[in-house]
């Protein structure tokens, strides 16, 4: 129960809190371009089974690889990508945290 609501947590309430910290004129439009980053998900449907509860998804899909990870740190440093730099990054820190309660 707390894995869930940690991982559900980061992935939606952190890129809130970042939102309307941070792009306060726009955070309505900050929040759903963070949350659009979900769709790096679909490289589960890659996977079999497509949900496995003792998977770590880190370095394990191809969205959710290392060298993956190192364009979302790139796409940070651009202010035209940031705010999808900023939902890749928060995303995999949601993921990370789910293999550390594993």
């Amino acid at each position: 129960m707390l894995q869930t609501f940690t991982h559900y947590g980061v992935h939606i309430l952190v890129p809130l809190l970042v939102a309307l910290v941070f792009f306060k004129s726009k955070w309505k439009m900050a929040f759903l371009i963070m949350m659009a980053t979900f769709i790096i998900d679909l490289d589960h449907l890659l996977a079999n089974p497509i949900y496995d509860a003792t998977r770590c998804s880190i370095n394990f899909h191809p969205l959710h690889s290392y060298y993956a990870m190192i364009l979302y740190a790139i796409l940070l440093i651009p202010k035209t990508t940031r705010l999808i730099g900023l939902g890749l990054c928060i995303h995999i820190l949601a993921d990370y945290l789910d293999c550390l309660f594993m």
